[in-house]
């Protein structure tokens, strides 16, 4: 099992700050200077919690890394902080302490993550099947099931029969017209459109041709226009006549009045 471990950049050992400190200590090997900087770095990661070591002077740091004139060699590159209170070792949570440790392995692991998803991306390019679109190659069922309630669904109420005394054409026209319009067909509409064609002195279907040709949602007697409510009188007061009538007389192509 491993045991404690610092993080420190491969670069370190080369790094100005390193060659100023094996300068100052008139040795001619860097190596020298990292080994001791290594030993100065474990005892504050075994012996400080945020690299604050109070109290702590560089003659007795110098005395447990083993030379004299180290640790203020170090501190002159900008690496330690040395104050009438202690030593502080600079920048200690990004290389020390259990939270920068936890970030190094975290970041360790995200890296080797993403170069293996690389790796198998690449290696199975050629025979990763495309996934099937939802709703294909499922169980059918619930679409059927829509269906089936669809057609149990009560039909739509069957048009309203024509009265005897309209023309079929005239009818379906005026059933056409309430369509567009979104307007029911019932009796009471019917007996309604009825006596407005009494009021105005008209059998039932004149009144629907007028109807028609206006275009509207509704009509009542009042409405109307002299014109509109001519209309021939047939034997015994029926109203007859109705071929020799011009129901576009007085309409516009665009089904507006002149």
């Amino acid at each position: 099992m491993a045991g404690p471990w610092l993080k420190i950049e491969c670069s370190t050992p080369d790094k100005p700050h390193m060659l100023a400190i094996t300068a100052a200590m008139g040795w001619d090997d860097p190596d020298l200077a990292f080994a001791k900087l290594f030993r100065l770095w474990r005892w504050f990661d075994q012996h400080t919690v945020d690299g604050n070591a109070a109290g702590v002077t560089p003659a007795l740091l110098d005395r447990v890394i083993g030379v004299t004139g180290f640790v203020q060699a170090v501190a002159n590159v900008g690496w330690l902080e040395i104050t009438s209170d202690g030593i502080s070792l600079s920048r200690f949570g990004e290389h020390n302490g259990d939270t920068a440790k936890n970030r190094a392995q975290t970041a360790k692991r995200v890296a080797e993550h993403k170069s293996n998803a690389k790796g198998n991306g690449d290696g199975n390019a050629d025979t990763v099947t495309k996934s099937v679109p939802r709703g294909r190659g499922r169980d059918n069922s619930s679409s059927l099931r829509s269906e089936e309630g669809k057609r149990k669904r009560s039909p739509p109420s069957p048009a309203y029969p024509a009265p005897d005394d309209v023309d079929p054409q005239v009818w379906a026209d005026w059933l056409q017209l309430r369509k567009a319009k979104s307007a029911p067909v019932t009796a009471t509409v019917v007996d309604s459109a009825r006596s407005e064609a009494v009021k105005a002195g008209m059998t039932l279907e004149a009144f629907l041709r007028v109807w028609c040709a206006r275009g509207s949602q509704g009509l009542q007697a009042e409405w109307l226009k002299p014109h509109e409510r001519a209309s021939p009188i047939g034997p015994n007061g029926a109203h007859g006549g109705f071929k020799e009538i011009d129901y576009r007389k007085g309409v516009s192509d665009d089904g507006s009045f002149a």
